[in-house]
């Protein structure tokens, strides 16, 4: 076949374009000193129980700052959080996670991992390319396999009395989805996750520690675009291969961009939200047996799990320099959106605070305000809907192993590392 030229250079070598920066900061090490003044959001008692902190901020400092990461910005409160998710006049989304580098202001307004990092007028082009593929019909054929997977993990298990619950099952549902959708080959999801933690988790490091960190990503994706090339298929990396957009096919910093964001959102999300999910039910015997009781309270449960452990926080940069509600925010300064801190406002829902599975009025912020709403909610909706139910059928009784150790991630994406589950 005729080789595709946005994807080679001259010698023929797989391409990948230099990433121009604005600004790079000072890596900040150390605990956090003061909540208020110098949080960090890969604090490990962030990680652990963020909430308690947060409720903290949003009654006596709701819009939180520090100088790490050279300069970000926190607020807690569900009103102040909605504002700046949908103010694309004065933030501008290029780069949505915080890192100790800055993509330049030419990178705008495509971003680096288009659509959820492109601001108008290029965002919305560029998300309608995406929506046929995420549609609640486009879905459902995945529903059927997904079930099946779910149960072969669990066969999997095999009489044991405790297992790792976010490492041998919720991790490899969205890892086996992800990658029937893109065509990628299921038996490198040890890759998918590695990918995760260097790109979401590994954040404090200086310019060329974070680029180190996250070749290796490119280069993947690069060599899955040449092999589709070779061997078109009917998934969703042909499909981004052969897109068109203003009349012109796509170009590869957006191919490439774009699949390095469905791949890793599309894994960390919903492993986080699984997770999460299966930890509150290993806490919380009581709503576990309720449900187990009553399946038909699975679709306000649901809701509520991904209400109260919202997995996503994204980020935002600051235009130019402005005083926003008496925040004197600088050029380039970050924004960090935590749409889980929004959840927990009590100005915004009734008990807050509180995990309640039949909750009716739930319209929660997991996925986003805004012109950046995930995409994938309909999927990811799926396959927590899904992995749930197999579990409970199978497992309907289950607790947390206290006697190993459980950890949380760090960064914008919090969910489950390792979840200790004991079977019966």
């Amino acid at each position: 076949m005729t080789v595709d030229e946005r994807f080679v250079f001259e010698d023929g070598s797989l391409r990948r374009d230099e990433y121009e920066i604005s600004k790079a900061s000072e890596v900040i090490d150390g605990p956090v000193c003061d909540w208020a003044t110098d949080f960090s959001h890969i604090d490990p008692q962030w990680a652990e129980n963020p909430f308690p902190i947060q409720d903290d901020l949003r009654q006596t400092c709701p819009v939180a700052h520090t100088e790490r990461f050279g300069g970000v910005w926190l607020p807690t409160k569900y009103d102040d959080v909605a504002e700046i998710a949908y103010d694309t006049e004065r933030f501008s989304s290029r780069s949505v996670v915080i890192t100790n580098i800055r993509p330049s202001l030419d990178a705008a307004p495509i971003g680096i991992s288009p659509p959820i990092s492109s601001d108008p007028p290029f965002h919305h082009p560029a998300r309608k390319l995406l929506l046929p593929a995420f549609t609640k019909k486009s879905i459902k054929p995945y529903e059927e396999s997904t079930r099946a997977f779910c149960h072969k993990l669990i066969d999997a298990f095999d009489g044991q009395p405790s297992v790792d619950a976010a490492r041998a099952y919720a991790q490899h549902i969205p890892i086996r989805v992800i990658a029937d959708m893109l065509g990628f080959p299921p038996e490198d999801g040890d890759k998918f996750t590695g990918f995760v933690h260097d790109v979401l988790e590994s954040i404090n490091l200086s310019a060329e520690e974070r680029f180190a960190k996250t070749a290796p990503l490119v280069d993947y994706i690069m060599a899955q675009v040449n092999d589709h090339l070779e061997t078109p298929r009917d998934d969703l990396t042909t499909f981004m291969i052969n897109a068109e957009m203003f009349g012109e096919k796509l170009t590869s910093e957006h191919v490439v961009g774009t699949m390095v964001l469905l791949l890793i959102a599309g894994i960390d999300t919903t492993w986080s939200a699984i997770g999460s999910s299966l930890w509150h039910l290993a806490t919380n015997p009581a709503d576990r047996e309720r449900l187990v009781a009553d399946p038909a309270l699975m679709p306000t449960a649901l809701e509520e799990f991904l209400r109260a452990y919202a997995p996503v926080t994204m980020a935002r940069l600051v235009k130019e320099d402005m005083d926003w509600h008496g925040a004197a925010m600088k050029a380039d300064d970050w924004i960090l959106l935590s749409f889980p801190a929004a959840n927990r406002d009590p100005a915004q829902f009734d008990r807050a605070d509180e995990v309640l599975i039949d909750r009716e009025i739930n319209r929660h912020a997991a996925f986003g305000l805004g012109i950046h709403r995930c995409v994938g909610s309909h999927l990811a909706r799926m396959e927590l809907r899904v992995a749930l139910e197999t579990w409970l059928e199978r497992i309907p009784s289950f607790s947390l192993d206290e006697s190993t150790e459980m950890a949380w991630s760090t960064g914008q994406i919090r969910g489950p590392r390792k979840l200790p589950l004991r079977l019966g």
